[in-house]
């Protein structure tokens, strides 16, 4: 017997899902789909148990279309390379919405476009959740035979390419100014001074500048990573590779400085948590009223200066990691010529460069 239930959808109207649960020879199946109207949900429903009633249809539908939650599962399940944990959350949500209630075959293009609609976001973040849903879609066919077809996928995209309810992610153009790092690093100075800081931020935030690390993978490295001008960093980011994808990259001078100064004997370096660090960056700049500059944006500043200084495109990326000219290029909007944190103070600071004998 099935049953129907209202829901609420974000943009406040009410959805009426229709769900079969059935249950033969200790195997279930359930199926559900959401409508505008209570009539359509019951009279969907009815013609829907009549089709499971004939002979074969319940097996055919267990096995071969399931609902696109299960598939979703199945690909967080099956994905050896480990789906990240960003992308773990879109997922999860897309699983719990009505879209994933409905089986593969009756999944078309109007309903992924209701889909987007539905997400009440910003165009580029609707963007993300259907970059992540293709990747399921994509896949679903091949792999485990599942009736998703990806044309209506992608004619769906294209309407809502067209209806401007998705787009590209915006890049930011934001770079500290010199003042602006004085300001934070003597702010840092303060807080240490009055035994309030509980993370060595002016190390970190030199380090990051200079080395253009993350800020999750500055408090992966270990003493065991570093090789002296060059140190070997954990899982860096990459659209196809969540994990495993470990990479040695070049070391600038200021950042050897900073480790040299701050190794321990063994373990990893900046032993803190990575979440810590940003939403301390973020408390400091609000403190004192700079607008609109992330932790993230250090390694920005870092990308630009090395070509400020005249590096090319391969002995750039060996320094930030990048693969691509394509991930590079934004870099090369130059704004300075020549290096413009040379003989800065807070450098010589906190690690003094090293005097020959």
């Amino acid at each position: 017997m099935g049953t129907i239930n209202d829901r609420k959808r974000k943009d406040g109207s009410i959805g009426y899902t229709a769900q079969i649960r059935l249950m033969r020879e200790g195997k279930t199946y359930t199926e559900s789909k959401t409508f505008d109207r209570r009539q359509a949900a019951a009279a969907w429903l009815a013609k829907r148990e009549k089709e499971l009633a004939d002979p074969g249809t319940f097996e055919a539908a267990r096995v071969e279309d399931p609902p696109l939650a299960d598939v979703i599962r199945q690909y967080v399940k099956e994905d050896k390379k480990g789906v990240g944990r960003t992308k773990a959350q879109v997922l999860a949500t897309i699983a719990a919405s009505d879209l994933a209630t409905m089986p593969c075959s009756a999944i078309k293009s109007p309903d992924y476009v209701q889909f987007a609609k539905s997400l009440n976001v910003a165009p580029q973040t609707v963007g993300n959740y259907m970059s992540h849903l293709a990747s399921v879609v994509r896949i679903a066919r091949p792999a485990w035979g599942y009736p998703l077809v990806e044309k209506e996928f992608d004619d769906a995209l294209v309407v809502a390419n067209r209806l401007g309810l998705v787009s590209r992610s915006q890049q930011r153009d934001r770079r500290p100014t010199i003042a602006e790092m004085d300001r934070i690093m003597a702010y840092y100075t303060e807080m240490e001074e009055r035994e309030r800081a509980e993370i060595p931020m002016r190390e970190v935030i030199v380090f990051a500048l200079f080395s253009t690390r993350r800020q999750e993978e500055i408090t992966l490295i270990t003493v065991e990573d570093y090789d002296g001008d060059r140190v070997l960093v954990r899982d860096m980011k990459h659209p196809g590779q969540k994990k495993g994808n470990d990479t040695w990259c070049d070391l600038p001078e200021p950042a050897r400085r900073i480790i040299e100064k701050v190794k321990p004997a063994k373990g990893r370096i900046f032993p803190y948590n990575h979440k810590s660090i940003g939403a301390s960056f973020t408390r400091a700049c609000a403190f004192l009223g700079i607008e609109d500059l992330h932790f993230h944006d250090l390694r920005h500043e870092g990308t630009s200066r090395l070509f400020e200084m005249g590096l090319n495109i391969p002995h750039a990326a060996a320094v930030t990691g990048h693969r691509s000219w394509a991930s590079l290029k934004r870099y090369t909007h130059l704004r300075h010529s020549g290096d413009r944190w040379e003989g800065w103070a807070w450098l010589d600071r906190l690690a003094p460069p090293a005097t020959s004998a």
